[in-house]
């Protein structure tokens, strides 16, 4: 059974950096698209990128284009959500999710998701 956990979150101050990843066990990582969501308080969760199995293409959602960039090393079962320039509207929980490669273009539907880690906390306050 696949099981996702994510880590690397944390407060932070407009304009700095931080880097989210997400290691999978159970099942292989190369067998999925994985695709990255965040929560903002009060707010519905929205899907801002996902990467194919063999990277060929990435998706970034146009509110974090330019600034965040997602990765993945299959051979480390790991994925990576490099952020830059942070700002204060990025605040929220952070999740990665498992989806069928074919559906990454589509990353925005929560319902091609077949498995959620827990999330990591991305405060961005002065």
């Amino acid at each position: 059974q696949l099981q996702l956990v994510e880590s690397g979150g944390g407060s932070v101050q407009p304009g700095e950096s931080l880097r989210l990843s997400c290691v999978a066990s159970g099942v292989s990582l190369h067998l999925f698209g994985i695709a990255w969501f965040r929560q903002a308080p009060g707010k519905e969760r929205e899907g801002i990128a996902c990467s194919t199995v063999d990277s060929a293409n990435t998706y970034h959602a146009d509110s974090v284009k330019g600034r965040f960039t997602m990765s993945r090393d299959n051979a480390k079962n790991t994925v990576y959500l490099q952020m830059n320039n942070l700002k204060p509207e990025d605040t929220g929980v952070y999740y990665c999710a498992a989806l069928a490669d074919y559906y990454c273009s589509n990353y925005r539907v929560r319902t091609y998701m077949h498995d959620w880690g827990k999330g990591t906390l991305v405060t961005v306050s002065s």
